[in-house]
């Protein structure tokens, strides 16, 4: 944590993807020691959600590690779980550079990385070597040049590779930076996908892994309760809300108009907070307590997370806040919800 804090203005004069190139780097150098900090997390701390046992609430989101490359460092740092990716079943480089963008005063991101990955066969040849205790999650997505029409082949096919190496499943139909993608959170579409991946997870024997869905945050409130309605009705575990947000309108000027400079992609961090949190709540609500929620999006505090829990998230997960306030964040996240009682 010392070290991050030493770091921190060097990565933040570098180039966003060279930064975050640089510090995975050195958390590979870290990875390679003989004895990572096993955190001892209170007993208090512990959840259970979609049949699994957390022992914390707090995880890091899909979109940091999407090779799986940390997830010893991830462990020793104290989080729950890590959900690793978004993987796609063949390789692809992503969208031309550049491609990230951060704007540290207001604890802001903007990317428009598309699914960079090395492909899900690299991704679950990593995960076999795993470390124990840590739970992790399998975030997936469809090529760039697969059609909509074609989209549960891809999730099929990296599935087969991914679910057997972790403990849970997320289908990515949220990014903004995939070309149609979002198309199919729409309930005609959702319908066929969800239950194309429910039954190949019987055919493989995995009827106990949970699997989740993550959605954007820019929905309108009716297509919001129609898809929590399509979500229940097709036997999947669980939601995630939210993923990043187009909305531009959650940066105040004159940063807004800095940042629609830099063109297109998803945002993240601080500005997304009240979004993010009124669309949780929405679902919630919808939701009537009959699949457990994952809050992430505009997390930045632990009052922030308490705040998520306190709304009925069984979950949550951070990541932009994360690359601004640095790996203390985790402990600090923990000492909140071990002090403060829980809003009843």
């Amino acid at each position: 944590m010392d070290l991050y804090g030493a770091l921190r203005p060097l990565l933040f004069r570098l180039d966003p993807e060279t930064a975050h190139n640089l510090a995975f780097w050195l958390g590979e150098r870290a990875c390679a020691w003989p004895r990572l900090p096993d955190p001892a997390l209170p007993l208090g701390l512990r959840r259970r959600a979609f049949g699994l046992e957390f022992p914390t609430p707090l995880g890091l989101a899909a979109g940091l590690d999407k090779g799986a490359t940390l997830l010893p460092l991830w462990k020793a740092l104290g989080f729950g779980h890590v959900e690793i990716g978004t993987v796609t079943p063949r390789p692809q480089p992503g969208n031309p550079r550049p491609r990230l963008f951060r704007f540290p005063q207001a604890g802001l991101i903007l990317n428009r990385m598309g699914f960079n990955s090395e492909g899900a066969a690299v991704v679950a040849g990593r995960l076999r070597h795993r470390p124990p205790g840590l739970l992790v999650g399998g975030n997936l997505g469809k090529n760039k040049e697969t059609p909509e029409a074609l989209a549960l082949d891809d999730y099929r096919a990296a599935y087969r590779l991914i679910a057997p190496q972790v403990d849970y499943i997320a289908l990515n139909v949220s990014s903004p930076n995939t070309p149609g993608l979002r198309n199919l959170q729409a309930p005609e579409a959702l319908k066929p996908l969800l239950a194309g991946m429910l039954t190949l997870r019987r055919e493989l024997g995995l009827e106990r892994q949970p699997l989740l869905l993550k959605l954007a945050p820019d929905l309108a409130p009716e297509d919001l309760d129609a898809i929590v309605e399509v979500a229940v009705a097709s036997g999947i575990s669980g939601l995630i809300a939210t993923n990043t947000t187009l909305d531009r309108g959650v940066v105040d000027e004159p940063l807004r108009a800095f940042v629609e400079t830099k063109g297109a992609g998803g945002l993240s961090g601080e500005p997304l907070k009240v979004k993010a949190r009124e669309v949780r709540r929405r679902i919630l609500a919808a939701l009537r307590g009959r699949l457990p929620l994952v809050a992430c999006g505009g997390l930045g505090s632990p009052e922030d997370v308490q705040g998520a829990l306190d709304d009925g998230a069984a979950l949550a997960q951070i990541y932009s806040a994360l690359i601004f306030q640095g790996p203390g964040l985790v402990a600090a996240v923990h000492q909140h919800l071990t002090t403060t009682p829980a809003r009843a």
